[in-house]
């Protein structure tokens, strides 16, 4: 050892070694100052630019190669990163060896947008069309279908093109590092619904004003982990003298460093922080390309998912998501110990993924078996564990990077169990508290209305998708400039504020139009369904106009009324000649309409009639009387209820002369700003294709409408689905079951809201099937009086005021009246104490100890037996449970005994039923409360609304004795088989 200032001898040769080296420094540094790196002899693969075009270039690979036969690939980069990607290591790149394993290979080239003409304004659909033609002049220039593949983005392009084309002339798909669900794999772990909201903003407000720069995407990456990026550069330094340890790397380099990236254009980036960050549309299905909806689901081709298992931008759990968002397509994986741009480039890939590539191609073209490294891809688990504990160790040998990365793995973890969840919770609340605190500032004189709410969201997001319909997409805009051109067709023929016109129309985007239009005028919208009993309903509502499409145009002639026809574009023509009686709206110039001083857009105000709603028939029909207050009170009552917001699609099969249609789907999607995707009518093939399509996430319901659906089972057991809730009415109990039992898990919202009043209550936990639930926030005040059945009238105490229920006593249920409404009709003052005012409803509740609302029967259809009052609605509930039971209905019938209690029900086909199921099933009941009778008919019709018709039933005639006719003994509690003694006995014949 050196004595402490001793001089140090240099050799001649450490010398000239360390001068050759300086040297070489130097000399190296200048050539990178100068040219931006070392130059190599390293050529680029050679291709021929086949195809030009003002989104695209398409090149060719080894054009020179005529080998005939052989399976075709389409490579497709990603925006933000060059094509040049998929040659980044020329001979050892994706290209190059592909080339040597028998694939003709073509890359689709997008372009910089900083240098392409009209580069700046491109969307995302731009670049979707663009692949789109790309794969059609591919397959039809080597006349064989294409295995298209895809990076990052380009992957999503991949997915996005197949299914926008339906898998036409796609072999297979191949992606690496592609990201599906996008809520799966947050960065860093963060919260989404804080993410979500980040994204929008920077969606309508930064993007689509900031192009976004190449070198703004270089700086990004780098920074996605700059403690790589510093040592990546150190690294480069070091070895600055060796130019041939460098050389080999030094293409990649540059690219990573300079010449890889391209601009993103802001309206692309908008496109995808809206679609698929947002409202997470790759995932749910329903992203729009040019105004035509499309799902993942349209995908049958095999797809094998590359993924990084230390990727930080196409995260597993992302990547995965193709799994359930491809539910018909065979699915594989291939995990690799790789970052995201070691999927495609660098030693990894040229060892790992493109000879995989390569064999799954022989896979599918040649059925040679598969290498163990692709496997059928499976659900995602996540760990506990810091995902890249041990993983980095082997990917990054750097201490200091692998402690950083453990260290911000595990705070990640710790984040996301201690935030995530009130981050969430605190969004909800976000959305929730506006809608309570505008419905609360609501007075009589609020001007609301469902025109004025459209109006607003066309201000406020005029381009924003509105509603779906035959695979279509409406804007916002459209759809309120098509509501102002029907306002003035309707005032060129005469209607004016406040005068009652009847809407007889199918489930359509003019039906939506007309009622919109009505609202704007200040009209009031008698909504009828078609091929009801029209003449009596018109006769009711004095009504003098009706408007109707061109299917029931023949039937509403002959109401004798002034029809208008609306709906099916000015082409069409009509089956009946044109008179004074008929006016064709389609055929009125809306420009060529004078609008009359008196007119104002959407003058309706809070105690304003808005909407006339009809139910039943001949002398049971019912009026509901809608105001603009009422259908607000519903809209933002469900919208808050149903946690509504713009990354929802409400489904809507409730037809629009339904409560439910009118008030809950049509009101809760615009008061929640989602968007509506109208169903012509219930065709279950249909509705399956269209959930995925249009990304259906809440799909409303009236009565049994649903057992359709479950019967013609097209959703089978654990096959994906973005459907996350069902809101309706009226859904039975055991129908109930089987919908979340098949959906899971979906769950049922189910409402209850009074013919009178501003009664609306929900069962938001959708914990206990069949209950109507509490009253929603905002909506009316309810009590539950106890209420004397057989005679019609409240009980009261020893003051004379209303007697409140207990729990589980059976009382009608009463709203608290709104300031200023006229309850001469029908209300009760002085109820609980001098001076109050109530609304009762038409319907006897029970609730329970937690303080849920049970429907137990209405007013008018309680069984007034000999032995006391007999409720329907716990005796429908009861054999709704029996698996057999498909539909049902309870019912008083006169007898030799007085009026006794009757029930009806038909049987699943496939199913057996017995007088034991029965018994079983009404245990639940008390023995008093239990049907005489019970009998099987082969059919219950049931409305237009799929509510089933009692009246049907009881028309047929009283129950004939027989094996499927059961009279309820009353000694065994038993139900035995129905004698025709007894029958005799009973009913006299």
């Amino acid at each position: 050892m050196a004595r402490p200032g001793a001089i140090v001898k240099l050799s001649a040769k450490d010398l000239v070694s360390s001068v050759q080296r300086l040297m070489s420094t130097a000399q190296n540094g200048l050539e990178v100052i100068r040219f931006g790196g070392l130059t190599t002899d390293v050529e680029s693969s050679p291709f021929e630019v086949v195809e030009r075009r003002r989104m695209y270039r398409l090149r060719h690979y080894f054009p020179d190669d005529a080998t005939p036969g052989r399976p075709v690939a389409l490579l497709v980069p990603p925006l933000m990163v060059n094509a040049d990607i998929w040659d980044v290591n020329a001979e050892d790149g994706a290209v190059g060896i592909l080339n040597r394993g028998g694939i003709d290979c073509w890359v689709v080239d997008f372009g910089s947008p900083a240098t392409e003409e009209g580069g700046w304004k491109r969307d995302l659909a731009d670049h979707v069309l663009a692949v789109n033609s790309a794969v059609d002049t591919v397959s039809e220039a080597t006349g064989a279908p294409v295995h298209l593949m895809g990076y990052s983005q380009g992957g999503m392009f991949a997915y996005q093109t197949a299914a926008y084309r339906y898998g036409k002339s796609v072999a297979s798909i191949v992606t690496f590092g592609s990201p599906v669900d996008i809520v799966a794999g947050m960065p860093f772990g963060l919260p989404y619904g804080l993410v979500s909201d980040v994204a929008d903003f920077v969606a309508d407000h930064v993007v689509t004003r900031l192009p976004i720069t190449d070198s703004m995407v270089r700086f990004g990456f780098q920074m996605l982990d700059p403690v790589k990026t510093a040592k990546s550069r150190i690294d480069f330094l070091r070895q600055l003298h060796d130019r041939e340890a460098l050389l080999p790397k030094e293409r990649q380099r540059r690219f990573l460093n300079n010449d890889g990236w391209v601009g993103y254009a802001g309206p692309a980036a908008a496109d995808l922080l809206k679609q698929f960050v947002v409202h997470n549309r790759l995932m749910s299905g329903g992203f729009v390309i040019r105004d035509h909806p499309v799902s993942l689901a349209e995908l049958k081709c095999p797809i094998l998912a590359f993924l990084g298992e230390v990727d930080d931008i196409g995260q597993p759990a992302a990547v995965r998501g193709i799994l359930h968002a491809a539910p018909n397509a065979e699915v594989y994986e291939a995990g690799l110990v790789a970052g995201h741009f070691g999927l495609v480039a660098g030693s990894t890939a040229t060892n790992r993924t493109w000879p995989l590539v390569r064999q799954w191609i022989d896979w599918m073209d040649n059925d040679t078996p598969l290498p163990p490294e692709i496997s059928r891809m499976t659900e995602h688990v996540e760990t506990n564990a810091p995902r890249s504990a041990a993983t980095r160790v082997l990917h990054n040998a750097a201490a200091l990077v692998e402690a950083g990365a453990g260290m911000g793995k595990a705070l990640e973890n710790i984040a996301a169990s201690t935030v995530r969840g009130s981050v969430e919770l605190a969004g909800e609340a976000a959305r929730a508290l506006p809608r309570l605190t505008r419905l609360g500032m609501i007075q009589p004189n609020t001007r609301i209305s469902l025109g004025r709410l459209i109006a607003e969201q066309a201000r406020r997001a005029p381009l924003r998708e509105c509603f779906l319909f035959d695979d279509r997409v409406h804007t916002n805009a459209a759809v309120d400039a098509r509501i102002d051109n029907v306002v003035r067709g309707l005032i060129s023929v005469g209607i004016r504020p406040a005068e009652r016109v009847a809407v007889v129309m199918e489930t359509r985007p003019s039906a939506l139009a007309t009622v919109a239009a009505l609202s704007r005028l200040g009209a009031v919208a008698v909504l009828l369904a078609p091929g009801s009993e029209l003449v009596g309903a018109m006769e009711r509502t004095g009504v003098r106009t009706v408007v109707t499409d061109p299917e029931n145009v023949c039937q509403s002639v002959e109401t004798g009324r002034r029809v208008l026809v609306l709906g099916g574009g000015s082409a069409r023509t009509l089956d009946i000649p044109s008179s004074a009686n008929v006016v064709d709206l389609e055929q009125i110039d809306p420009s060529e309409v004078r609008l009359p001083a008196w007119y104002s857009p959407d003058p309706g105000l809070a105690r304003e009639l808005a909407f006339v709603l009809v139910t039943g028939t001949g002398d049971r029909l019912e009026l509901k009387y809608i105001t603009n207050h009422r259908w607000a009170l519903s809209a933002f009552g469900t919208a808050t209820s149903a946690d509504l917001d713009r990354s929802d699609t409400v489904y809507c099969l409730a037809p629009l002369h339904h409560s439910s249609g009118l008030l809950v789907s049509l009101g809760g999607a615009i008061a929640g700003g989602s968007r509506i995707a109208l169903a012509r009518s219930l065709v279950p093939e249909r509705f399956a294709e269209e959930v995925h399509r249009y990304g259906v996430t809440v799909v409303t319901y009236t009565w049994t409408m649903l057992r359709e659906i479950l019967d013609a089972d097209v959703f089978p057991a654990g096959h994906a689905h973005p459907i996350r809730l069902f809101i309706g009415s009226g859904m039975p109990a055991g129908l109930w079951r089987r919908t979340t039992e098949k959906f899971a898990p979906a769950r049922v919202l189910e409402f209850y809201a009074s013919i009178e009043g501003d009664v609306v209550l929900a069962n938001v936990t959708g914990a206990k099937a069949g209950c109507k639930g509490r009253p929603v926030p905002g909506t009316a005040r309810v009590e539950l009086v106890a209420y004397d059945p057989i005679a019609e009238r409240i009980l009261t105490d020893e003051s004379g005021f209303a007697r409140r229920c207990a729990d589980n006593e059976v009382g009608l249920l009463l709203g608290k009246a709104s300031e200023g409404l006229d309850i001469s009709d029908g209300g009760l003052r002085g109820v609980f104490v001098a001076g109050d005012s109530w609304m009762p409803t038409e319907n006897l509740f029970r609730r329970d100890g937690d303080g849920d609302y049970w429907l137990i029967d209405r007013t008018d259809t309680v069984i007034k037996t000999a032995r006391g009052p007999v409720y329907t609605q716990p005796i429908v509930d009861a054999l709704n449970d029996v698996t057999a039971v498909d539909l049902e209905v309870a019912y008083g019938l006169a007898s030799s005994e007085g009026t006794i209690a009757v029930a009806a029900l038909s049987v699943r086909a496939g199913h057996r039923l017995s007088p034991g199921d029965v018994t079983e099933a009404v245990r639940a009941l008390e023995p008093g409360r239990r049907p005489d009778l019970v009998h099987v008919v082969e059919e219950i019709p049931r409305s237009s609304t799929y509510r089933p018709s009692t009246r049907a039933v009881q028309a047929a005639g009283h129950p004939r004795a027989g094996q499927d006719t059961w009279r309820y003994d009353r000694s065994s509690e038993t139900y035995e088989i129905l004698t025709e003694d007894a029958a005799r006995t009973l009913f006299g014949d």
